[in-house]
């Protein structure tokens, strides 16, 4: 078995399912039980590590809020800055904004807008690549904001959603890699 079957399968092994929520009919994908076990934690930030080191990344820019929790250690094993992307309204001082469509209405996004320059080369990290709103939104930022877009690195995609179709012309020709697709 390969490096790559391996770390799918250990990462796989501990996303649950959940039936129903948020609501009927959905599959949510937790992955709460990976983040409790230390060796599926390590192993997924080492593989998203060694994306931002083949994008070449500066920085790292972390989704609100799964994001966070992915893309903080991810910096930290690269020997990167973090750069948190909130929901509008949660960051004090100089923000960017982003707005973007839902299903059913719009959100907006925010950057500090002194935290990313034309020397950056942004790895966007995510936990899930649904339909790629979010993540079109802060690609779209980082740029206002006069960074170069490195690749978007997410744990798993959920393909059948076809945010990968919606994503690619945002990222012009920048990669996109995910871990795990279902």
């Amino acid at each position: 078995m390969s490096d790559h079957a391996d770390l799918s399968a250990l990462l796989l092994s501990r996303i649950r399912d959940v039936a129903d929520y948020p609501e009927p009919g959905v599959m949510f994908k937790d992955i709460t039980p990976l983040l409790a076990d230390p060796k599926a934690f390590d192993a997924l930030t080492d593989a998203l590590a060694d994306v931002a080191r083949r994008a070449d990344a500066t920085k790292i820019v972390g989704l609100e809020a799964r994001g966070f929790i992915l893309g903080a250690p991810v910096a930290v094993r690269a020997g990167l800055g973090f750069i948190p992307v909130r929901k509008a309204g949660k960051l004090p001082g100089a923000t960017l904004r982003q707005s973007y469509d839902l299903e059913y209405g719009s959100a907006e996004i925010e950057v500090h807008a002194e935290d990313l320059g034309a020397e950056d080369r942004v790895l966007v990290v995510d936990d899930v690549l649904a339909t790629g709103g979010t993540a079109e939104a802060s690609v779209q930022l980082i740029r206002r904001a006069g960074a170069e877009v490195a690749g978007l690195a997410v744990l798993m995609e959920l393909g059948f959603l076809d945010g990968r179709a919606r994503l690619e012309p945002a990222l012009a020709g920048a990669p996109l890699e995910a871990l795990l697709t279902v």
